[in-house]
């Protein structure tokens, strides 16, 4: 898998490094992509170490699941182990997650249409979270979906399935609010990689009525599954 739009190179390995990727990624102008009926969706998720606390650091365990989905049928999963590059920081998780969820997409037996990723995308303070970065090293469609914005506001949606509300960054539409059910707290998606906010909501919907999607609810449990046998094995 290849970017289109830009040259996403190697990880950065620095903050600096990321600064000057994320800039770059954040004026590229991919062709935008337009989502087929049904089409493949896959999620990625990382999980770090029970009562972890704090910003963490480098070398810290990490356990990463991917799941692939068409509907509501499981097409593929796929588990790695590793650790993190960097500590916790916010709009530097590129640094802490990117390359394992590199990895764990990677290990999927097949390429997906569109990746769900548990990060931001365009609500960033350099227009690119990690969900548009690691669309860009992997040639990927990508969609941001998380509980709260990181930097965006707007109002809550209607309390109906399917309701809508705007994510703003300065004046500019990063996302939605998005109730996937009635009676539950929206989640908010985000525009990424060669996806816009209106094309994000009507992916995620398309996943089911679990307030978080699908494949990254599968992702999560296959991170924290491996996370638990080697909390298992490891036990005397």
């Amino acid at each position: 898998m290849t970017a289109a739009g830009a040259d996403p190179g190697t990880w950065p390995g620095s903050p600096v490094e990321l600064y000057a990727r994320q800039d770059a990624l954040a004026r590229a102008r991919p062709p935008a992509w337009r989502a087929q009926p049904r089409p493949l969706v896959a999620g990625c998720f990382a999980a770090f170490p029970h009562g972890l606390t704090g910003p963490g650091a480098a070398g810290d365990p990490v356990w990463a699941g991917a799941a692939l989905y068409r509907g509501k049928r499981c097409h593929g999963r796929a588990t790695v182990t590793g650790t993190a590059g960097w500590r916790y920081e916010p709009g530097h998780l590129a640094l802490r997650v990117g390359p394992i969820l590199e990895s764990v997409v990677l290990a999927l037996p097949n390429s997906p249409d569109v990746l769900l990723v548990d990060a931001t995308g365009r609500d960033h303070p350099r227009r690119c979270g990690l969900a548009l970065h690691l669309g860009a090293v992997l040639g990927l469609p990508t969609i941001g979906v998380t509980h709260r914005p990181l930097l965006a506001s707007g109002p809550c949606p209607s309390d109906e399935r399917g309701a809508t509300s705007p994510l703003l960054h300065d004046g500019e539409l990063v996302g939605h609010w998005l109730r996937m059910r009635a009676g539950r707290r929206p989640v908010a998606v985000h525009a990424a990689w060669r996806t816009d906010a209106d094309t994000a909501a009507r992916v995620v919907l398309g996943t089911g009525h679990h307030r978080t999607p699908g494949p990254v609810r599968e992702a999560r449990r296959l991170a924290r599954q491996a996370r638990q046998a080697r909390a298992t094995n490891a036990s005397p």
